[in-house]
């Protein structure tokens, strides 16, 4: 068996992921922040130094505005529905995922405008576009960090510039890049950072985060939720304060441990070498079914642009059935179809059969690559003769 859909979740995760889990449900299993016994005591100490790694991941300077949520979706609903309010406009892409655009059209309902600006075919994006883009009512620009169809690296850098020039809050969509590319929030000016565990993080799922910047004043925030804290709990209205502002109810304090060594893993080793190895895998694939007949490839199709994710199409063959018979006769396992980003495939042409995409991990090999390539010049033969 070959797992390329590591765009989805990656799998196998970091080393020692496994083990923290069972360390804390056989050893720990308190409640964090919500007794003064010695286990929750030491289930605090945990979630604690999550927030840190975390931090320093992404050059964030305040642990205490890493607040923890389920998933990249929950963070970027807890930005938009804290953050906007009627009258606001937001700027976005043509490459969004649906935890992007779906929020932002539900927020239509209250009065909230967005403009999706149109991307190249390739799925890259001129900041210029952006700029173009800003109205007077303008408060937010809001986008993916990568194309999770495409791979397309998104100018992240000069749009936080273009976005700090006018006066505007940042959000930044990391769940293709948080772990496999290299983000400095004080660098590339981003206010806002949405990210999730369960992919290049190569931690659990249920596990994710906001991490929030400086300029982002907690009291702007509207909860999305509120409840028990285990802080101020005389009071009857949630803390104002960060992280407790936006965390409520028992935390995934398990997967949490697992997160914590994800991330302890991936510090040790070195997000730029992550990365220099990811494009190494990107190349390879990238060279290998270019060379293959009946295949069309979409994105960049240049490692340094992108991903490693690379979407592509056997002529003949819809990714329906290119997906089972990848898994069924070959033993590789990808994802196909819109992957939840049906704009991203009308941007390249791709709308609605959608794509075969393959996403090799850090733990990928290249014979791995080698041998799902050749199972895919196999089928396009046969796709062929039909």
């Amino acid at each position: 068996m070959i797992y390329l859909d590591n765009a989805a979740t990656s799998w196998p995760k970091a080393p020692g992921v496994a083990e923290a889990i069972t360390r804390f449900l056989t050893d720990v299993g308190a409640n964090p922040g919500r007794s003064g016994h010695r286990l929750s005591i030491e289930a605090a100490r945990m979630v604690s130094t999550v927030r840190e790694l975390t931090a320093g991941l992404f050059g964030a300077p305040d642990p205490l505005r890493v607040v923890f949520t389920l998933n990249v979706t929950h963070a970027i609903n807890v930005a938009l529905h804290g953050l906007l309010r009627p009258g606001d406009h937001v700027v976005t892409s043509s490459v969004e995922h649906n935890s992007m655009i779906r929020p932002l059209n539900t927020l239509g309902q209250a009065g909230i405008s967005f403009t999706a600006v149109p991307c190249a075919s390739d799925g890259s994006l001129d900041p210029a576009d952006i700029e173009a883009a800003i109205t007077p009512a303008t408060v937010m620009i809001a986008l993916t960090h990568a194309s999770n169809v495409l791979g397309t690296l998104l100018p992240s850098a000069d749009i936080g510039a273009i976005a700090r020039k006018r006066g505007l809050l940042f959000l930044l969509d990391a769940a293709s890049t948080a772990g496999c590319v290299p983000i400095d929030m004080p660098a590339d000016k981003i206010d806002l950072l949405a990210f999730t565990g369960h992919k290049a993080l190569l931690g659990p799922t249920g596990t994710g985060g906001l991490v929030i910047g400086e300029r982002v004043d907690p009291a702007r925030i509207m909860p999305v939720f509120q409840g028990g804290t285990g802080s101020r709990s005389a009071t009857e209205t949630q803390p104002p304060f960060l992280p407790d502002l936006l965390e409520c109810g028992t935390l995934n304090t398990t997967g949490l441990a697992g997160l914590g060594a994800a991330l302890a893993w991936i510090t040790a080793a070195g997000i730029n070498r992550i990365q220099t190895t990811c494009r190494a895998h990107t190349r390879l694939l990238l060279e290998r079914l270019h060379a293959v007949p009946g295949v069309g490839v979409y994105g960049p199709r240049n490692p340094r642009l992108q991903t490693a994710t690379v979407s592509f199409n056997i002529k003949g063959m819809s990714p329906s059935q290119a997906g089972q018979l990848l898994d069924e006769r070959f033993g590789i396992l990808c994802r196909v179809g819109l992957h939840c980003a049906p704009r991203a495939h009308v941007t390249a042409g791709s709308f609605p059969q959608g794509t075969i995409r393959f996403s090799p991990g850090i733990f990928t090999t290249h014979d791995d690559i080698t041998t799902a390539v050749d199972a895919v010049a196999c089928l396009s033969r046969e796709a062929c003769c039909e």
